[in-house]
């Protein structure tokens, strides 16, 4: 008996802030299985009140629910940067990403049973160890990681001691008051030993968001961790100091294993960065083309959607997807991949929001109305549990059909590369004929003022009544309202990145077109 290993992704985005307030990196859409045991709610512990403090450091831009978690009066943060010092030789700056590496730190956090014979999540294990902090610093670091805790085990469950796991490995995200991120990598399995005991859980910190990579530097991991603990120090000290790749390149990493000798390990960083950190074979296993789209639809327009599902995986994984359908526009909204079960209040929030909820909780969710339900269950009666009713009417129709006809490329048993391939060409595409003229309409002078968007002039020149009526609507979001004012802010010097990319080919096949009309 004892851990089989299964890699799952998620992605728990903690920072919930106001629509107005931008998080680094919005603008150019960068960033991302249940326990097979018997598993009962239990009410909160007595130390609920330093949780909801916990909690609240990561909550601060959302004010409706700042009363409710601000019980133990914690002071707002005030979070040091973190990053590390830039690579500082040309070569290596061609193949790194500059002023950025791995990790911040590992921790493991394991079940501790308490006074009263419950088993809680503690901090057993940090490295490297921050010394030299002053008070303040400590006491920041110190409700960082016991957020960290809450959300490793964010299910709020009663476990119990277990002879088999099956390992899981998930995401989140931290949002600081600034908006800076961090994204949090975990990876739950049960201990190496005999007999029964809990599962404790790997977390690495780090600003940086490709899943892929950590998830293989989570198995060389639990491959030393299985013969002790104190293998994990050399190999994680090599990676800190490692620079993290620039896309398409590979670093690698020099370590030692007993009976095995010096081990050289290859981490390569996908090429299109803007999809390492998604896997959308979840998605449409659960989900058919038309209610993606449906859901797609809902998401353009920024309004509430709940998912449902008994798996945090196939939560975690499903949202992190929809997201991602939004790409070269960011959500700016709550985004909450597994809602903790005290803070199941969120769905009551009248501001836009991606939430995943368990099942178990399904009955707190459904009684809401104006909003999009969406049951991801294996043995669901119906997909959309709550409508508001429009959602088909939402996209153009013509567009609409052009999604449905690229996601029939899809193959049966495709990889991850080539799914996000066809997504993105199925998706992309959408926002390059709605919008993608959009820098045409930003005038800008010779001084070097920010450029203004002319708006009114923008949707005007679009000729369908449906897409008109479609881009209309669409310049009131706050996804487009943000993108728009960081092209304001940049010179007129040519756009990089893929969505660039599209929008010229579209404009140079267009002007084909009509050069063969004229003859």
């Amino acid at each position: 008996m004892g851990t089989t290993t299964r890699a799952t992704h998620g992605h728990f985005y903690v920072g919930l802030q106001h629509a107005g307030e931008q998080p680094q990196g919005a603008a150019n859409g960068k960033e991302k299985d249940a326990p097979s045991c018997d598993l009962s709610t239990v009410q909160p512990s007595e130390d609920e009140e330093v949780e909801r403090g916990a909690l609240k450091r990561l909550s601060t831009m959302w004010s409706s629910f700042r009363a409710k978690l601000n019980r133990d009066q914690v002071k707002e943060p005030c979070q040091e940067s973190l990053d590390s010092a830039p690579v500082d030789t040309t070569a290596r700056e061609q193949r790194y990403m500059s002023g950025h590496y791995f990790f911040e730190y590992l921790v493991v956090v394991s079940l501790k049973k308490s006074k009263e014979g419950a088993y809680e999540p503690q901090i057993t294990y940090q490295f490297p160890k921050r010394d030299g902090m002053v008070r303040f610093q400590k006491e920041e670091e110190e409700k960082t990681l016991k957020a960290i805790t809450l959300f490793c085990f964010p299910e709020g469950i009663s476990w119990a001691p277990l002879t088999e796991y099956h390992s899981e490995t998930f995401s989140f995200v931290l949002t600081e008051i600034d908006g800076s991120r961090r994204n949090g990598y975990c990876r739950r399995l049960l201990p190496h030993g005999n007999g029964a005991r809990p599962p404790e859980a790997f977390c690495i910190i780090s600003r940086l968001a490709c899943f892929g990579l950590f998830s293989k530097i989570f198995d060389e991991v639990e491959k030393r961790h299985q013969i002790s603990m104190a293998m994990i120090y050399p190999f994680m000290q090599s990676l800190r100091e490692a620079a993290f790749p620039a896309p398409g390149n590979t670093v690698k990493i020099k370590s030692f294993v007993p009976d095995k000798g010096t081990e050289i390990i290859s981490l390569t960083r996908p090429l299109d960065s803007w999809l390492e950190h998604v896997d959308f074979r979840t998605l449409f296993r659960c989900l058919t083309n038309e209610e993606v789209v449906l859901v797609f639809a809902a998401a353009v327009m920024e309004r509430r959607i709940v998912f449902i599902a008994v798996e945090l995986s196939t939560l975690s994984q499903v949202i992190h997807a929809v997201a991602a359908l939004l790409y070269p526009f960011t959500w700016q909204h709550t985004f909450i991949s597994i809602v903790p079960e005290i803070l199941i209040d969120v769905v009551m929030a009248p501001t836009p929001y991606l939430l995943g909820v368990q099942k178990r909780l399904m009955d707190q969710v459904t009684d809401q109305t104006d909003l999009l339900v969406v049951d991801l269950s294996e043995d669901r009666k119906d997909t959309f549990l709550v409508q508001i009713g429009d959602e088909k009417s939402i996209l153009p129709p013509k567009l609409q059909d052009e999604i449905l006809q690229a996601l029939r490329n899809r193959k049966e048993k495709s990889t991850v590369e080539e799914l996000n391939s066809v997504v993105s060409e199925a998706f992309l595409p959408f926002f390059v004929k709605t919008v993608g003229h959009f820098d045409l309409y930003v005038t800008r002078n010779s001084k070097g003022q920010p450029g203004v968007f002319q708006s009114r002039a923008f949707y005007k020149t679009i000729k369908s009544k449906t897409t008109r009526h479609f881009v209309k609507k669409f310049l009131q979001t706050q996804m487009f309202d943000l993108f728009i004012q960081e092209v304001e802010q940049q010179p007129a010097s040519p756009q990089q990145g893929i969505f660039h990319k599209k929008i010229v080919e579209y404009q140079e096949q267009k002007k084909k077109e009509k050069a063969k009309k004229r003859h």
